[in-house]
């Protein structure tokens, strides 16, 4: 996970929870107790984040020996073990809570991505995350989207143009936006504006934007955003894209569909850790 969370996180996030320490362990558990453990899928879904998890248990106790049992984006089945530890039962349970909130969530995305890319299937669109991401996980949330088979939209604010309803009201419209983006433009970027109906779509074109977001387009005009465009520049279809809403998006014939939901609607995936021996 390098590069996606820093140690020095990771170490704030074990205090969170240890804080000066775990009370209960130190109070039942033999400090010198050597034990091994399972985690186990209590539902179907995606595996996503075992490094990041391996990596919570090295920072909680160096000596937990941690095998993932399934590969990264491997569908899983209820009762399935996804890995194994081995080591000090204290430091097992120590990093337990934060290794398994970090893994259910970022297999809970990779499983929602999949079965967007899934309901795609057959299609030429491509499944895009957002930045509806929650505060100081966008890089291991961004991740997951990968694992679970989507594509990333701009990592922030800084890496990408896009012009949404506010920009356009700040500069008097959609046409004065692009125009104003497009002269002020790195030549590495491309500007995108999101757009709310057809008329504005034509602003668009003829402005010279390089790429299109249809927000909550009905699936007729997105039919006709697409047959109006002809190729042109991608659109992108975006708003309540529900699974079916998707797939009626994609055989319109977008380019893309982006999808908040991914990030912000996930249900973590129901993982639980066993302590198999003593």
């Amino acid at each position: 996970m390098e590069g996606m969370v820093s140690e020095e996180t990771l170490r704030a996030w074990l205090w969170e929870d240890l804080g000066h320490g775990d009370l209960t362990s130190q109070l039942v558990v033999p400090e010198d107790l050597q034990g091994q453990a399972v985690i186990l899928a209590k539902a179907e879904g995606v595996i996503a984040g075992l490094p990041v998890a391996q990596a919570v248990f090295a920072l909680a106790e160096p000596r937990i020996a941690f095998t993932g049992l399934v590969a990264e984006g491997e569908r899983v089945e209820p009762g399935q073990e996804v890995a194994r530890l081995e080591g000090p039962l204290r430091g097992i349970l120590a990093g337990e809570r934060l290794a398994l909130n970090l893994l259910q969530r970022l297999s809970g995305i990779a499983t929602l991505t999949r079965a967007y890319v899934e309901a795609l299937k057959g299609t030429k669109a491509q499944v895009l995350d957002t930045r509806k991401t929650t505060p100081g996980l966008r890089a291991l949330e961004k991740y997951a989207v990968r694992v679970g088979g989507g594509k990333n939209h701009r990592f922030g604010l800084f890496d990408g143009i896009l012009l949404k309803e506010n920009h356009l009201r700040a500069a008097g419209g959609v046409a004065q936006a692009v125009r104003r983006a497009k002269a002020g433009a790195p030549h590495h970027l491309k500007v995108e504006v999101e757009v709310t109906s057809l008329a504005e779509l034509e602003e668009a074109l003829e402005a010279g934007a390089d790429l299109i977001l249809l927000d909550n387009f009905s699936v007729e005009d997105l039919r006709e955003a697409v047959r109006r465009v002809g190729g042109r520049v991608p659109l992108e279809a975006s708003g309540n894209m529900t699974l079916e809403r998707a797939r009626q998006a994609a055989e319109a014939g977008v380019d893309y569909v982006s999808v908040g939901a991914l990030t912000h609607s996930a249900k973590a995936l129901d993982l639980s850790l066993l302590v198999v021996k003593p």
